[in-house]
């Protein structure tokens, strides 16, 4: 099996993988209207303001949507997987693998972050059942 593609990093998203990295989700959130912004952004996607801060999402939510990925877009993928938009409680969504049993998954069930290493610098986000 070859090794699982890494995300990569940018100047822009840097402080998200740091976060995650310590087991943290963060996200942009602007100054100005208060709308969090996920995937980073330069502006806000609310009001286009440039006034946006890293904060510290709980990391909890419920599932908005799921697929279960059957042909891995990569060999390095073990499949079956689940695939959830999650809409976390401050307002944003996250597309995350989710990781339970795939007959317990359903809209609206209540999930948490949870996080794990890829590498020494890569952590990926993914969601738990709550």
């Amino acid at each position: 099996m070859s090794a699982r593609p890494l995300p990569r990093p940018t100047a822009l998203s840097q402080p998200h993988w740091d976060g995650a990295r310590a087991g943290v989700l963060r996200v942009q959130r602007c100054g100005d209207c208060g709308a969090w912004v996920f995937i980073p952004q330069p502006l806000c996607t609310t009001c286009q303001s440039d006034a946006l801060v890293w904060s510290e999402s709980r990391g909890h939510g419920s599932v908005y949507s799921f697929t279960i990925v059957h042909r891995a877009p990569h060999p390095s993928f073990a499949t079956p997987y689940a695939v959830a938009i999650v809409a976390l409680d401050e307002g944003f969504e996250m597309l995350a693998n989710l990781e339970c049993e795939r007959a317990q998954i359903s809209v609206g069930m209540r999930v948490r972050v949870a996080f794990r290493a890829l590498s020494a610098e890569i952590s990926l986000p993914y969601f738990v059942r709550e």
